[in-house]
């Protein structure tokens, strides 16, 4: 009986599709992630960057107030 309640759980939420079953998984990673890899990579990279020039600029001017 559980069983057929998760079942319909998941028909009206919608999420059936997207379940695998029979050992349905994929092989591993696919080509798109390969390729997003070093795109994540570089904009991870500016993002720090970015962020640590801002902290560098943020702290600049607190110490300049504060020693005036």
């Amino acid at each position: 009986m559980s069983l057929h309640v998760l079942d319909m759980i998941s028909w009206i939420l919608g999420i059936r599709g997207h379940i695998p079953q029979h050992n349905d998984f994929g092989a591993g990673r696919s080509e798109s992630s390969l390729v997003a890899s070093p795109l994540m990579r570089v904009l991870a990279a500016i993002v720090v960057t970015v962020a640590f020039l801002s902290l560098a600029l943020w702290a600049a001017v607190w110490l300049t107030i504060k020693l005036l």
